[in-house]
């Protein structure tokens, strides 16, 4: 295989786990993270690590350039840097609001917007945007975060049309709970911000669920069982729009379809009750 693939927030977790796999399928895959010694590991493998912080135009732009420029061209873009920012909407300051935007999608934007004249010329390509079952259901502390995953659904939706005549695949990856760093800093996150103070309570049963899911394997699924989602659906010859995968993330997206507003808030207060 003579493809290229672009894995941002490779340093851990679904990032890592994707570039490996793809690696293993025989693309060339350059590993993107702000922080580059994080990807040391990877680059043993024949994995090319890549500083970028997609919050930073001149940092993307660069980082493309350089991929244009070894390899030719960039056939797969895995867009999977992200974070959860939480905390009751009272507590959250907007300037981390704006933030959580910021990583979540408009910097995922701005890298699909440069790679995407590549992939027109080519008239090939896939865009693998790495949401969430927070894209579809929510909880509470939770609002920034899902904010951000419902806008990406949303703008991968109206992207798979504008570059279906591009013959350029848009395909959302929508995990449950998975076993890595991510649940941890969230939770982390969430008592510095709302751990005291009116919403300390709420605080401290959904930072519990958070520190579960995050370490616990009966409650969350391994990372590389994603990462070989992301590679399956960056070869078959025709990607599902949408993939659900993980711990929780079927039943809870189900559940969130057939139940109305009221009952689906019960559910959630049912789930964080029993934190406590």
């Amino acid at each position: 295989m003579d493809k290229v693939a672009l894995v941002t927030g490779a340093s851990s977790g679904i990032g890592e786990a994707a570039a490996k796999d793809l690696r293993l399928r025989g693309f060339t895959v350059y590993a993107a993270a702000r922080r580059i010694e994080r990807l040391a590991a990877l680059e043993t493998l024949g994995i090319r690590p890549l500083q970028m912080d997609v919050t930073d135009d001149s940092s993307i732009t660069q980082g493309v350039q350089r991929i244009i420029a070894e390899s030719g061209s960039v056939d797969i873009l895995v867009n999977n840097a992200g974070y959860g920012s939480y905390g009751s909407v009272e507590d959250v300051a907007l300037d981390e609001a704006r933030n959580q935007f910021e990583v979540n999608l408009f910097g995922l934007a701005r890298l699909t917007q440069v790679v995407l004249p590549y992939m027109r010329k080519n008239s090939s390509g896939r865009i693998i945007n790495i949401s969430s079952m927070g894209g579809k259901m929510y909880e509470p502390m939770g609002a920034w975060y899902h904010a951000t995953k419902f806008a990406l659904e949303g703008l991968s939706d109206c992207l798979r049309l504008e570059l279906k005549p591009f013959n350029i695949h848009v395909v959302i990856i929508e995990p449950g709970a998975i076993r890595t760093e991510w649940s941890g800093i969230a939770a982390d996150g969430l008592e510095a911000t709302s751990g005291s103070g009116a919403y300390r309570e709420q605080a401290r049963r959904v930072s519990a669920v958070l520190r579960t899911t995050g370490a616990d394997p009966r409650h969350a699924t391994a990372p590389e069982v994603v990462g070989s989602l992301i590679g399956k659906a960056s070869t078959v010859r025709r990607p599902k729009t949408r993939y659900v995968v993980g711990y929780g993330a079927r039943p809870l997206i189900t559940l969130r379809w057939l139940l109305s507003d009221k009952l689906f808030d019960w559910l959630m207060g049912m789930v964080y009750r029993r934190a406590a």
